[in-house]
C-alpha cells in the first residue's frame, strides 16, 4: 500500500499498488466495487502487472472508514457494502481518482498513457472518469446508474469500453436500453452485450464469477488497453 495526497492537499489516502517486473507499458487505475480494495480487487491489480502495467486501486472509502475488505459472498458484508456506498460522495471519489492519475504520470513519466478499469460501483465510477478527467482510456464492468449519467456523454473524448450484463438485477433491461439508445452511436464508446449474465460476473472468485463471460470480458479489456495505452 502506498500513500496518496489528495488533490486539495488537505489529507492522504492509500492505494494498493502493483507493479511490473520492468519498465511500465502504462498504468490502469482500478476502481473498487462496493467491497473496497479487497483480495479480489488486489488479484486484479497484480494481473494487470503481469501484463506489464503499473496497477494502484485507491481505498474510495477512505473518507468514511478506511481499509474496509468485505467478501460479497456473506449476507452481512453484502449489506454493509450497501451502505458504505449510499454515503460516498462521488465527486470526491473521482476526485481521488484524479489523484491517482497524476501520481501514476509521476511515477512513469507524462509520455506513458494511463487507464481505468471499474466494477459495479466501478463500472459507474469509470464512465464518469470518462467523462471529468483527461484519463487516456475507461472501461466499466456491469456499472450501476449509467442511464442517469447520459448528460455527461458529450465530455467524453477519449475510448470508453462498457460490458453490460444482460440479467444484472440492480441494471434492468429497461436501464440497459436507456444506455444503449444513448451511447450506441458515440464515436469514442464501446459496448459488449452478455445475454444471461448477472451482475458481478467479472469478479475473480467467489459464487457471482462466470467464467467463460470474465474470460471474453477480460480478453477485451486486455485488448482495448494494448491498443489505446501499449
Amino acid at each position: 500500500m502506498i500513500e496518496i495526497p489528495t488533490l486539495d492537499g488537505d489529507g492522504a489516502f492509500d492505494a494498493y499498488l502493483a507493479e511490473p517486473s520492468g519498465a511500465p507499458r502504462g498504468a490502469i487505475v482500478v476502481i473498487q466495487e462496493i467491497f473496497g480494495v479487497n483480495p479480489g480487487i488486489r488479484a486484479k491489480c497484480d494481473g494487470w502487472a503481469g501484463k506489464g502495467y503499473l496497477a494502484l486501486a485507491p481505498d474510495l472509502f477512505w473518507r468514511i472508514e478506511p481499509g474496509v475488505e468485505l467478501d460479497p459472498d456473506l449476507p452481512n458484508e453484502f449489506q454493509r457494502a450497501l451502505g458504505l456506498m449510499q454515503k460516498l460522495d462521488q465527486d470526491q471519489a473521482i476526485a481521488d481518482i484524479e489523484a491517482v492519475i497524476r501520481e501514476a504520470r509521476r511515477r512513469m513519466g507524462e509520455s506513458k498513457r494511463v487507464g481505468a478499469v471499474g466494477y459495479c460501483l466501478g463500472g459507474r465510477l469509470a464512465f464518469m472518469t470518462a467523462a471529468r478527467t483527461d484519463i487516456d482510456a475507461s472501461v466499466g464492468y456491469y456499472g450501476v446508474g449509467l442511464e442517469g449519467l447520459m448528460g455527461e456523454k458529450h465530455a467524453i473524448a477519449r475510448p470508453l469500453m462498457l460490458h453490460i450484463a444482460g440479467a444484472d438485477h440492480f441494471v434492468t433491461p429497461d436501464k440497459q436500453k436507456l444506455i444503449h439508445e444513448g451511447l450506441d452511436d458515440h464515436p469514442k464508446v464501446t459496448l459488449h452485450d452478455y445475454p444471461g449474465e448477472d451482475h458481478g460476473f467479472a469478479t475473480e472468485s467467489g459464487a457471482r464469477r462466470s467464467d467463460a463471460a470474465a474470460k471474453l470480458a477480460d480478453s477485451r479489456t486486455e485488448a482495448f488497453f494494448a491498443e489505446h495505452l501499449g
